[in-house]
């Protein structure tokens, strides 16, 4: 069985993208306006294709399919998870997602979305929008009708290591300037509540105010609820950062050599500063992999190298 497999991303192009994103971790993706990389995906927008050994070609969908022992034969449809970097030369839209009981109804099956981000970069003020200030619904409603933005959007700022946990019903958007890397559950279902009067092509993008007002939370979590900083790493140690009922997050940072032994059912790695080898495989910065069944048994990573990494929620090492 495959120990590792390694990933060819898909590169979304956006209104708010640039070309930090591929100059930074050496992807070599045409345009001026890359705003993600998902690097581990097996959602039908956009998917990650195996990069090497027996399973070359293959998208992670099929893998999940027809190969379900790589990730410990698994129960469901869908892989569960989806790692993907965002970097944001522009303001993102405000938005929100809807949780797994809504979008079953309301959007043809699919799931929620729930997410975390673990920022890598951000500029001297950065900051992120991250909650609301209405306390009733009546008030959010009032808000939005009648486009009370700066009364209702809650900014704060945020710095490289902050972890942001954002929950169905959150209303969320990055700000110009920051790069993040992104855990999620596989779903791409997102209500724009605002999008700063930006045009697209002479238009102005949709907005989604009555499923805005479905499924944003009243009242939102406390900012320190949801925003928090991660703890020390030191070298050769992993350290878990956030985890909820869907996946568990951690750093690992390398320095020499540090052996993972999990029981797991598989685990996705990104690396996001430095170079080495996992499993005896070359990865650098900018390599998406995941760690199959057998591979978590005792994985052993050597190098001088920052990653970070995730399984699905559960009684394992991370």
């Amino acid at each position: 069985m495959e120990k590792i497999l390694l990933f060819k991303p898909y590169f979304s192009h956006t209104i708010w993208g640039g070309e930090r994103l591929c100059r930074e971790f050496g992807y070599d993706e045409p345009g001026s306006d890359v705003g993600e990389c998902w690097g581990i995906s097996a959602h039908p927008t956009g998917e990650s294709i195996v990069d090497g050994g027996c399973f070359d070609g293959l998208k992670l969908s099929q893998l999940w399919d027809e190969h379900r022992e790589l990730f410990g034969n698994m129960e469901g449809d869908r892989f569960p998870i989806l790692v993907k970097i965002i970097d944001a030369k522009d303001d993102l839209s405000v938005q929100v997602h809807p949780d797994d009981k809504y979008a079953l109804v309301h959007e043809n099956g699919s799931w929620g979305k729930t997410e975390s981000w673990y920022v890598l970069h951000s500029p001297d003020e950065g900051r992120i929008v991250i909650g609301h200030n209405a306390t009733t619904r009546e008030e959010l409603c009032d808000m939005i009708d009648n486009g009370k933005w700066g009364e209702l959007i809650r900014v704060v700022p945020v710095s490289p290591g902050d972890v942001i946990q954002i929950d169905p019903g959150t209303v969320h958007a990055m700000s110009a300037g920051l790069s993040v890397l992104e855990t999620q559950t596989t779903s791409d279902i997102t209500y724009r509540l605002y999008d700063y009067d930006r045009q697209k092509d002479g238009k102005k993008r949709p907005l989604h105010h009555k499923e805005s007002k479905d499924v944003i939370k009243v009242p939102s979590k406390s900012t320190g609820e949801m925003v928090k900083k991660s703890p020390e790493c030191p070298d050769n140690s992993m350290v878990l950062i956030t985890d909820c009922r869907y996946y568990k997050v951690a750093r690992l940072k390398v320095k020499g050599e540090y052996i993972l032994e999990s029981g797991a059912p598989f685990l996705n790695a990104s690396v996001l500063e430095g170079s080495g080898t996992v499993l005896g495989t070359e990865v650098k910065k900018g390599t998406h992999m995941i760690i199959t069944s057998e591979g978590v048994k005792r994985a052993v990573f050597s190098g001088d190298m920052d990653l970070i990494v995730s399984t699905v929620e559960g009684p394992h090492l991370i």
